[in-house]
């Protein structure tokens, strides 16, 4: 399993937009995502379900990358990230 911790320095947080993106990125991949907030998780492919968590700005998230594909998987979820948010 592969382990992302990431702080949001976005000024709006994890917004709508930005959001749905980064779902079709996570579809791209069968390892199973997980989006962890304080003591709330998503699945990251569930836009609802990661749009629920109400990341802000400064706030840190833990993002949890296990399958087949993790290594790519998660450099890419971690690039997009960093590029986004």
């Amino acid at each position: 399993m592969k382990e992302i911790n990431f702080t949001v320095t976005d000024p709006l947080g994890i917004h709508a937009r930005p959001a749905g993106i980064l779902v079709k990125e996570a579809k791209k991949f069968s390892s199973k995502i997980t989006v962890i907030k304080g003591d709330k998780s998503c699945d990251m492919r569930k836009l609802l379900a990661l749009m629920g968590l109400a990341v802000k700005q400064n706030d840190s998230i833990v993002v949890q990358v296990e399958g087949a594909d993790e290594d790519a998987c998660a450099a890419a979820i971690e690039a997009f990230l960093k590029e986004n948010f």
